[in-house]
């Protein structure tokens, strides 16, 4: 499968499983539910807060995309 179809395929499991929770069911196979970039689709390296992997993170942290985020020194 291409990257782009597991991202889509991630997502649909993620809102299938705040579905069942949220009607208070419980779904078959809710461990298979993972995260992955929304950039590239990597699943390794996850940062929940941005939403993305750790590579990507730190090139669009570089370049200045992600608001907030300035690299540290001291």
């Amino acid at each position: 499968m291409a990257r782009k179809a597991l991202i889509n395929k991630t997502r649909q499991g993620q809102k299938k499983l705040l579905n069942a929770i949220k009607n208070g069911r419980k779904m078959k196979k809710a461990t298979q539910v993972y995260n992955r970039c929304r950039v590239c689709g990597r699943r390794h390296g996850y940062l929940r807060k941005f939403a993305m992997c750790r590579i990507c993170f730190r090139e669009m942290a570089n370049r200045g995309e992600i608001p907030g985020v300035r690299k540290s020194s001291w």
